[in-house]
Parts: structure tokens; C-alpha cells; sequence
């Protein structure tokens, strides 16, 4: 698989303009053969809102406009494509990302780990189990920005068959620290590929990094973009490199599985219920309104 990464720029609640971006990009990526087009969170809507009303102004159905014309470009062009929009779904916003093809829309994933920023602040929880999805013979695992800095879900997804974990994400100032390093070691540590695609550009006073980041199952760098421009990013994915977990450095003496190593039964307070309060509900109650 051909994987692409576009990081550019969005503009705030302008998602008829973003889509049209969105759609020229898909054309670039197909002159490239691409078979997979990652884009950043949010790329169709903006990320940077100051309520929930403001937010759900620019929100998108699943089968909406973005995502007909997006599928159609699939189409044209035989390749999957996932960006990021902020759903309307039942009176909820999500902040969710859609993964579609030729054969119209393959998966959906609504971010479970919410962050006090930005449009994170009144968006719902996502609430679906994590899993996998097989395109073309790779195994993705879907996942958004925040969600990074939680080890547990890339090693869930990974104990799932994940070969390639996708997020796109919007880093602000601050998050210099998650790329390269944090994506290297979540690739490292799982033995996939990892895909981080963030934005660039000036949005409601925050001026994102770009740093998208793609590393290989060893944790090596094989694509990382600028600071602040706008480019693709390009990688060619292994899957038997990555569904090999059995490192052998010197045959009897130095080897390692991390999934096969595991002690599970070690574990148990990563899965008891916590008593912290979240910034969110310190802030405005236990509901995001």
C-alpha cells in the first residue's frame, strides 16, 4: 500500500472551501499513486471553536455533501481517503473521522479521548470499541489526535491485527514533543506503522506545527513534514514487516516479541475505574454544553 499523508492548512467554519482543498489534494495524491489519502482532524470543518453553538453550525452528516463528493473522488480514482470533520449525529457533535473508498464509506471512528481545547471542549464522547479495518490487505486502526497519549489504545489496537494506526491530528504549540518521538515509540513498542498527520496554519489565535510523522515498525522515521508548509508525505507499507513481532538481533541469544512478552496479569489497575476529575467537567459540569 501507497500511503499518503497531506498536511495543509484548513479555514475555520469555511467547509465548503476546505472540501474543495480537500478534493485538489486527492487529485495530487492520485497523480502518485496513492492508495491510502490521510488527512488532518477536523480538515473539513476547523477545530477551533468557542461553543458548542458555534460548532454546530459548521457540522457534517456522515452521508452529507463532504462525504458524497469525497467517495466520488475515491472513485475517480481508485484509492481510500480519511479526513476528519466534526459530526452532527442525533443532536451530538463528535469529533470523527471517516475512512471511505470506491465502495462508498468503510469506517467511522468518533475520538474518545477529549482534551479542555478548542472544539474538544463541548464535543461528545465517542463511545464505540476500538477495531480494525482491512483495506486492500492492510489492517488499519483508527484513532485522533489526544488519543496518541494514551499507550493503551495503540496496544489494543495493535493485539487487534492493526498493521497501520492512522491519526490525524491537530498539534497546537506545545505538542512539539509528540512528533517525532511519542509516534516512534507507539510504532516502536507495537511493531506497526504509524501514521500522524497534522495540520498547519493560523486558526482562532493557535498557529499549528505541522510535524506530520509517519515511522515504520521499528520506530524509524520514514516521512516527517515542516513546521509550516503545506506537503504530502510519502510511504510504502510492509505488512509482513509489520506482522512480524518476533525480533531477532542474534538467533538464541537476542530476541524480543512485546506482544508475546506481555504480563498481563500485571496490569490491572490500567483498567479499574478512575476517580480523577477531568478538566472538561471542572470547568462546565459533566456535560459539554
Amino acid at each position: 500500500m501507497k500511503l499518503i499523508g497531506v498536511q495543509c492548512d484548513v479555514t475555520l467554519g469555511q467547509p465548503a472551501q476546505n472540501l474543495a482543498r480537500l478534493l485538489d489534494w486527492l487529485d495530487q495524491a492520485a497523480e502518485k499513486r496513492a492508495d491510502l489519502v490521510i488527512f488532518p482532524e477536523c480538515a473539513i470543518t476547523g477545530y477551533g471553536y468557542d461553543s458548542r453553538d458555534q460548532a454546530l453550525e459548521f457540522t457534517q452528516k456522515l452521508d452529507g455533501e463532504a462525504s458524497r463528493e469525497i467517495i466520488a473522488a475515491c472513485q475517480r480514482h481508485s484509492l481510500r481517503c480519511l479526513y476528519g470533520f466534526l459530526e452532527d449525529l442525533d443532536g451530538k457533535v463528535f469529533n470523527s473521522i471517516a475512512l471511505v473508498g470506491p465502495e462508498g464509506l468503510i469506517a467511522v471512528y468518533r475520538k474518545i479521548h477529549l482534551p479542555f481545547i478548542g472544539v474538544d471542549r463541548y464535543t461528545d464522547y465517542g463511545c464505540e470499541p476500538l477495531c480494525v479495518h482491512e483495506v486492500d490487505g492492510v489492517k488499519i486502526g483508527l484513532n485522533i489526535c489526544y488519543d496518541a497519549a494514551f499507550p493503551e489504545v495503540s496496544r489494543i489496537l495493535a493485539l487487534e491485527g492493526a498493521d497501520l494506526i492512522a491519526l490525524p491530528t491537530n498539534w497546537p504549540p506545545g505538542a512539539e514533543i509528540m512528533s517525532p518521538t511519542v509516534i516512534q515509540t507507539r510504532a516502536l513498542e507495537n511493531g506497526v506503522y504509524y501514521a500522524a498527520v497534522n495540520r498547519v496554519g493560523l486558526e482562532a489565535g493557535c498557529q499549528f506545527i505541522g510535524r506530520s510523522c509517519i515511522a515504520g515498525p521499528g520506530g524509524k522515521v520514514l516521512a516527517m513534514g515542516s513546521n509550516d508548509g503545506e506537503e504530502m508525505l510519502e510511504a510504502e507499507i510492509d505488512i509482513e514487516l509489520a506482522r512480524n513481532k518476533h525480533t531477532i538481533r542474534i538467533p538464541g541469544i537476542s530476541e524480543i516479541d512485546r506482544l508475546a512478552d506481555r504480563r498481563p496479569e500485571f496490569y490491572k489497575p490500567l483498567v479499574e475505574a478512575h476517580s480523577r476529575t477531568t478538566p472538561r467537567v471542572l470547568h462546565h459540569g459533566p456535560n459539554p454544553e
